[in-house]
Parts: structure tokens; sequence; C-alpha cells
């Protein structure tokens, strides 16, 4: 029989995790870039089972990144909401659901629980013409990899993504992501490289306005 001081450790502990996964959040794309949140105590950690994949939805009118169940594992950042307030980080992600996650910290091995933001399957598809990637968009989460997890890191996170192959609109000179950031000439070349080599097709042209679909 287990003990009474055993037990209630037992039951703290999974207090304390059950506290830790209502406010945290696993980010893998645009919230590794520390510099387009404020959300205290950042950790890099890595996500098993997981790939990153560009959808589109009627929700937004650009392609964005969300996350598959796949046999690989993706780097990403955990990052605390204080006093578990979800509502402006749900408004940000508004186009996603939550679920629970474990994940494993980078700088001692140990499991942590988290959320993540994923698109429901059946509201996806693949990236098209009307719905292109948006190449402010990407800098922003290349630039997060590159400043987080080095040049090696970024590059796997282009090699842990689908969905490449989807047309790319430069909107570099007047960028239409709200936190776009400012790269280095580097940075620039480094994610231009990477969208060549994967096949990403560049959209001539202003990108397609999509309509926002009615909310019933």
């Amino acid at each position: 029989m287990q003990s009474v001081p055993a037990s209630l450790a037992f039951r703290r502990q999974r207090r304390d995790t059950g506290r830790m996964m209502d406010r945290q959040f696993f980010g893998y794309g645009s919230l590794v870039n520390r510099a387009t949140h404020g959300y205290p105590r950042t950790r890099p950690a890595t996500l098993r089972g997981w790939q990153r994949v560009w959808v589109h939805t009627t929700l937004r009118p650009a392609a964005f990144l969300s996350v598959e169940p796949a046999d690989r594992e993706i780097d990403g950042l955990v990052a605390e909401v204080p006093g578990a307030d979800w509502e402006s980080l749900d408004a940000r992600e508004g186009a996603y659901d939550r679920q629970p996650v474990e994940a494993r910290l980078q700088t001692c091995g140990s499991p942590t629980p988290a959320q993540v933001y994923s698109v429901r399957s059946r509201h996806t598809a693949p990236p098209g013409v009307r719905h292109p990637l948006r190449l402010s968009y990407v800098d922003v989460v290349v630039q997060g990899y590159l400043e987080v997890f080095g040049e090696a890191g970024a590059e796997r996170f282009f090699e842990t993504t689908s969905g490449w192959r989807g047309p790319v609109h430069d909107d570099r000179a007047a960028p239409i992501y709200t936190r776009h950031q400012v790269l280095t000439s580097w940075q620039r070349g480094f994610v231009d490289a990477q969208l060549a080599a994967r096949g990403a097709t560049p959209l001539e042209g202003p990108a397609p306005q999509a309509r926002p679909a009615p909310r019933g």
C-alpha cells in the first residue's frame, strides 16, 4: 500500500504537470522567432512523431504552417503563457486548434508537456496560386531558426517541412505579414537558396486576395 507522503507527492507531481501543460506551448513556426512575441522562458525543444506542413484553408488568404503526425521529429521552442491566459495567443493562431503533446527539452533531455497548434486535416489543402506562401512569413520563421538553432537547425527546418513546391509570393518590398522582420543579406540569401533547392515556384505579380470563409 502506498504511503501517505508518497501518495501526496504523486498527486502534487500530477497537479504540477497539469499546470505546466496549461501554460506552455510548443512553437514550430513564427513563434520560434522571439522578436514576434513577448512570451517568457523560451526553451529549445524537440517534438517527436510530427512534421511541419504548408497548408491553406478558407480561414486565411495565404498558406501557413501546420503540423501533422509523421515518423519524424521537429525542433521548436516551448514557452510559458503567463497565467495560462490563452486568449491572445489563440487569437494570433486563429485558424488552428490546440492539442496536448509532450516535447523534450534539448538542454537536458527531460520531457515537458505543452500545447501545439495544428489545423484539422479536413480543413486543409496544399498551397496554390490563390493561397501562396508569403516570403515575408517564410523569412520570419527561418530567421528564428537561424538565431535559435543555427544554420544546421535552419536546414533541418526545411528538411522536416513538407509542401515547399507551392508558389511563393515575394512581398519583401512591401511585406504583408504583420510581424515581418528585417533580415540580413546573408539570411535572405540563405532563404532564397533553400527555397530554390526545394523547387518552390516564384509567383509573379501581386498575390490574389482570397475571400474569407463565411461564418456560420
